[in-house]
């Protein structure tokens, strides 16, 4: 017999780059909110909000912006912090009226790497809503834009 969760959509996603730059810099580049808003997102979206309480139960909260104007916010819960080697976090991206559309979990790992890091982006996300399965559509085109755009601007070129 299946439950209500089991007929609701869910991804599982693994995204992996090698980016030229120290472990620690990259660590940087996802708990700092100036280093974060500069980078998270897909590609053409901007983050006026980016507030970030880098510490196991400390807050996320990021509003993307696409090129339209409409904003995406995002809100979430650090679970786990291991400097500069692993990084865990809840994250429900909301609707207009503050409920979750998606619960998600995502992992990242840091290891040093032929002179740079390696970074792997694990996430799986679950739609709570019908709506919600769209997004996950465009969930692993969106790490990946955003995760070569921190590649880009480690080099200095995003």
């Amino acid at each position: 017999m299946n439950s209500a969760t089991d007929n609701r959509d869910v991804r599982d996603i693994t995204v992996t780059r090698l980016i030229a730059a120290p472990r620690a810099v990259v660590w940087q580049a996802w708990i700092d909110p100036q280093h974060l808003a500069k980078w998270w997102g897909p590609d053409g979206f901007t983050n006026p909000v980016c507030e970030v309480d880098a510490r196991p139960g400390g807050a996320i909260h990021i509003v993307m912006r696409a090129p339209d104007g409409t904003d995406y916010p995002m809100r979430g819960i650090y679970r786990e912090l291991v400097a500069p080697q692993r990084l865990v976090f809840n994250s429900w991206p909301v609707g207009n009226d503050g409920q979750p559309l998606i619960d998600g979990l995502t992992t990242v790992t840091f290891s040093e790497e032929q002179g740079g890091t390696k970074l792997t982006v694990h996430t799986r996300a679950v739609a709570l809503v019908e709506a919600a399965s769209r997004m996950l559509d465009h969930m692993e085109a969106g790490w990946t834009q955003s995760l070569t755009c921190l590649q880009q601007q480690q080099a200095g070129r995003c």
